[in-house]
């Protein structure tokens, strides 16, 4: 019998960690649909070891902030006593340290140990662990010993049964309260074939719940499908990958539920979430599959932002009454008004580029301005903080300084957060989608816009400048993939206060 408020890993379907698929809007889905149990995505140790834990009032979640403002972990109340933080570590104490940190905020802590992905093993983590079993004992070890929260872990197969049976026991005398384990080896691919019988092998040698995952593309179509799969490998429970990232419904009992609905749910929660426009782009381009070229698809591959993107469904009436109520909390809370100091004014704002239209920005507004004021064109100073590499720049404009207090990762960024934050204290348009007829206006930029034409986007890829900026940026402080593609697509600025 379960402990009550302890994660039972029995006789349960789990959403399986997915990354870039497993943020906040699709684990609320499967929940909604019937899975017991949702895995976030693997967030890597040492970006999330430097994150704040953050109570953001507005959207109703806590989110772990890294010193960016990028948000790598987004959860709430719903789903607290459910979700099942991954992280990728190959170090024991930065392990606990990171589970530490998010303990209160989640039901129970995996290890990543099977994922093949470079980014993800060339750091020593993932897959990479399978052929270290000392230290995945000392990771675990670790865990279970620091924290009250349950610890598991996600691995693979090894080339040899009689190996395989041996690491899972090792892991099991670590005290770890469930394994999930995904019967492929580290070399092979969801084309080849699955080996029940090494999971069946694993099931039967431990005590403690095996979690059968990797049935996706042959054995599970539908939820009918999960007591077989579950019965072949002889597993206390089962989780699904990529059936539930095509059509999340697979955890209706009740049968799958038609994917434009599945669509339109998951986008609900996008919105009212405030998840990365590009994520959920990428999450909606996987359920679509092979209609991705269809003119739905088309549809969503070029669109911007979560307006675009509703309004590609249909849904621009919900998308504005969820922005209704985030303005009517906001309000409660209203924005950080200007402060003074030593004769530069300060602001606490951040640039975003996906809130402009690629060839609108508020420098030009700004410079546009003081053509028109017939004054000295804006003059910026930029600094950067050698630890990070992350800059900070003040403007001066009629002999008056002005400077955003958030640090940026790039020269661009913290100039355009400048002139942002001059244009906000002046009450001058500042450029954002949605205000351009009356901006253009009052700035005089309209012959510009329309000499201008957007390239369309690609599914789940930021506009042109602000992938050359993560370029730039990811080179110079030598991010791994994994992490430069978490900050691209899991990464929400932190944003106490929507535009």
């Amino acid at each position: 019998m379960a402990t009550p408020g302890v994660l039972c890993f029995r006789d349960i379907t789990a959403l399986a960690p997915m990354v870039r698929v497993g943020t906040l809007p699709m684990r609320l889905l499967a929940l909604d649909y019937g899975a017991d149990i949702v895995y976030c995505e693997e967030l890597i140790d040492i970006k999330m070891v430097t994150c704040e834990r953050v109570v953001n009032e507005e959207l109703d979640t806590v989110d772990f902030v890294a010193p960016d403002e990028r948000v790598m972990f987004r959860t709430c109340e719903r789903e607290r006593d459910r979700v099942v933080f991954q992280m990728g570590t190959a170090d024991p104490d930065r392990a606990l340290a990171v589970a530490l940190l998010v303990e209160k905020d989640v039901a129970a802590i995996d290890v990543n140990m099977g994922c093949p992905k470079e980014y993800s093993t060339k750091g020593g983590m993932g897959a990479a662990l399978l052929s270290d079993p000392d230290k995945i004992e000392a990771i675990l070890t670790k865990l279970v010993q620091g924290l009250s929260k349950p610890v598991t872990c996600k691995i693979r197969i090894l080339p040899s049964m009689e190996d395989t049976v041996r690491l899972v026991q090792r892991i099991e005398r670590t005290g770890v309260a469930a394994i999930a384990v995904h019967g492929r080896t580290r070399e092979e691919r969801p084309k080849h074939p699955l080996h029940c019988d090494f999971l069946k092998a694993v099931s039967g040698a431990v005590g403690v719940p095996v979690i059968a995952n990797g049935g996706s593309l042959d054995m599970v179509k539908s939820f009918e499908d999960v007591a077989a799969f579950r019965s072949a490998t002889g597993a206390a429970a089962v989780m699904l990958a990529r059936a539930a990232m095509w059509n999340p419904s697979v955890f209706r009992r009740q049968g799958l539920l038609p994917v434009q609905t599945v669509m339109e749910d998951y986008l609900k929660y996008a919105v009212r979430y405030d998840n990365h426009a590009f994520n959920t782009k990428y999450c909606l381009c996987q359920m679509l599959r092979d209609k991705v070229e269809s003119e739905m698809g088309k549809l969503v591959k070029t669109a911007q932002t979560l307006s675009d993107i509703c309004a590609a469904y249909g849904m621009q009436a919900y998308y504005e009454e969820v922005q209704v109520l985030l303005r009517s909390r906001r309000g409660l809370h209203p924005p950080e008004t200007p402060v003074t100091l030593g004769g530069v004014t300060t602001m606490a704002l951040r640039f975003h580029r996906r809130d402009y239209p690629p060839e609108i920005t508020p420098k030009m507004f700004l410079l546009e301005w003081c053509r028109k004021e017939k004054l000295e064109q804006p003059h910026y100073h930029t600094v950067d903080r050698p630890q990070d590499r992350l800059f900070l720049s003040t403007v001066t404009v009629d002999n008056k300084q002005y400077r955003s207090t958030l640090w940026e990762k790039s020269k661009k960024g913290a100039e355009q957060a400048a002139a942002l934050v001059c244009l906000r204290v002046l009450r001058l348009p500042e450029g954002r989608r949605g205000e351009e007829q009356q901006q253009e206006e009052e700035s005089g930029l309209g012959g510009k816009r329309k000499r201008a034409v957007a390239p369309p986007l690609l599914a789940a890829a930021p506009p042109q400048e602000e992938q050359e900026e993560e370029r730039e940026v990811n080179k110079k402080i030598h991010l791994s993939d994994r992490e430069a593609e978490t900050e691209v697509t899991n990464g929400n600025h932190h944003k106490t206060h929507m535009p």
